[in-house]
């Protein structure tokens, strides 16, 4: 099953940086959702990315909107991750990358001549109503966030 602009977002369940199992749909009827799905903690493209939104953390809240970035690193390294950038935002742990699989992000990806399957890096703007709203698929890092940003002050205010 593939997600697409205007369906109802799957809810889904993952571990959290915080300890704790998130649900999707806790934040139904209470937050829009910036679901953001990167690679690996601590490469320079997902740094970079992760500090961007950081670096925006409050104008989001200040527009009801929650930052989720997904990955299929293990919690203790998203912790490591979180610590040393400051991060103020949850980060999901996709081992199996059911979730990356069930939102169409886990592709087959070539570099260097090498071929392996990884995260496509890709953003989700899900609504209070839980309807995925806006997609951005292979993203470039660079500007992006301010998109995500100026689509929520644009499209759900």
């Amino acid at each position: 099953m593939t997600v697409s602009e205007g369906a109802v977002a799957p809810d889904f369940t993952l571990h959290a940086s915080n300890g704790e199992q998130i649900h999707l749909s806790d934040f139904k009827g209470k937050k829009h959702v910036v679901l953001y799905f990167y690679p690996k903690d601590m490469t320079p493209g997902c740094t970079t990315q992760a500090c961007d939104f950081r670096d925006h953390f409050e104008s989001f809240a200040d527009l009801d909107a929650v930052i989720l970035g997904v990955s299929p690193d293990p919690v203790e390294k998203h912790e490591k991750f979180i610590q040393k950038y400051d991060l103020p935002f949850l980060l999901l742990v996709d081992e199996d990358h059911k979730i990356a699989e069930q939102f169409d992000v886990w592709k087959l990806k070539k570099n260097f001549g090498k071929e392996y399957m990884g995260i496509e890096r890709s953003t989700f703007v899900i609504d209070k109503q839980g309807k995925m709203v806006k997609e951005w698929r292979k993203v470039r890092v660079k500007g992006h966030v301010e998109s995500a940003l100026e689509y929520i002050q644009n499209h759900l205010t």
